[in-house]
């Protein structure tokens, strides 16, 4: 009986199948109260390392308990369900910025670099917690230009969607920073009943982004702004235009923090991101970003305008070459609330705008119903 036993445990390896020991849990749970409970592990980390072992065709479900974890969490294996508490419970944090963190970076890149939660995988499921990028960029906005002590990148992105992620959801659950908090750098990002919360283009990247029934909330600056046109940027889209479809808002709330002044805020303005080409290294052409916003209500710090210009990298590597909303790709329609009025700068009259179409696009070989 004992020889066959062995036999039997021993069968897996001779096929080069994992063994039963060594296969990894399909759910895990995350905890600070773990003590020893099987399958607990006390940091987001160490459950999703523990994870790497399970076939890449089964989903693993890690369920996090309430409290706060400070870690810089990088999601890397297909079909992973972070399941919290709900948003007020669970919170991921971290407070990494692009000037210092580079090292994070494959390529040192500080932006990038500095993301609290990154995902670099696909059918990846976030529901149910606040992810944030805690860095104190208050204070360094409120230092003088010219200050030994003020760092020129201040950007901290709370959720980086990266180059290899497709077909990731986030729901019920809470995107926290200031400058840059949404990076989409991948392929597909869908986000429904959350929050997003930044100020300085805080949604932007060359990702497809659906965001759905969400509140969209600019938070206020701590530098003395009144002297500019605006005091933020909703999205900056860096949409390739071999891309019908870059940064869509549809149904959802745009709000601001007690002391954003009325007609602060622009909806978007186009990034056309510094590139490296066998000419030089200037601002990529191609990036005519794409942005949609549909049926949204507006609160009154939208300006009038709703969009504007963005400069860019110039061929002698000035900032220097100015890109205008108007030969962008962007649109809105069905816009509610005392943000909505807008100023006529010319904008087309055409875009994308139908829903249907763009959910076609979007969701074109992604079951959703998969992830759930």
């Amino acid at each position: 009986m004992k020889m066959m036993l062995r036999s039997a445990l021993a069968l897996p390896l001779a096929l080069g199948l994992p063994s039963l020991a060594a296969a990894a849990p399909r759910d895990i749970r995350v905890s600070h109260a773990c003590a020893a409970a099987a399958r607990c592990f006390d940091t987001i980390g160490a459950a999703l390392a523990s994870a790497q072992g399970a076939s890449g065709r089964d989903w693993v479900t890690i369920r996090i308990g309430p409290g706060d974890f400070r870690e810089k969490v990088t999601v890397a294996r297909d079909k992973v369900r972070l399941i919290g508490s709900g948003s007020a419970r669970t919170r991921l944090h971290f407070d990494a910025v692009a000037q210092t963190a580079g090292h994070y970076h494959r390529n040192g890149w500080g932006t990038p670099g500095s993301a609290t939660l990154t995902v670099d995988a696909s059918d990846v499921v976030v529901t149910g917690m606040t992810i944030a990028n805690d860095y104190d960029y208050w204070t360094n906005d409120a230092l003088p230009e010219g200050d030994k002590n003020k760092i020129g990148n201040p950007q901290a992105v709370a959720f980086l969607a990266d180059i290899h992620s497709d077909r990731i959801a986030v729901r019920d659950s809470a995107l926290l920073g200031y400058q840059d908090t949404l990076f989409a750098n991948g392929k597909r990002l869908h986000i429904e009943d959350s929050l997003v919360a930044g100020n300085i283009d805080f949604i932007f990247g060359n990702g497809m982004v659906l965001i759905e029934r969400s509140e969209i909330r600019t938070r206020r600056r701590s530098a003395d702004t009144r002297e500019e046109p605006f005091q933020s940027f909703i999205a900056a889209p860096s949409t390739l235009l071999d891309q019908l479809m870059g940064i869509v808002i549809h149904r959802s709330r745009l709000t601001r923090e007690p002391g954003v002044p009325d007609g602060s805020v622009a909806l978007a303005r186009p990034w056309h991101p510094t590139t490296r080409f066998a000419d030089g290294r200037y601002a990529n052409p191609q990036a005519v970003g794409q942005t949609s916003f549909i049926d949204c209500y507006m609160d009154a710090h939208i300006a009038p305008d709703h969009w504007t210009s963005m400069k860019g990298t110039a061929r002698d590597g000035t900032m220097t070459d100015v890109f205008r909303p108007q030969d962008s790709r962007f649109f809105e329609q069905g816009s509610t609330g005392p943000g909505a009025k807008r100023r006529d700068i010319g904008m087309p009259r055409q875009g994308l705008g139908d829903i249907r179409a763009i959910k076609g696009i979007f969701f074109d070989g992604w079951r959703e119903s998969d992830s759930r």
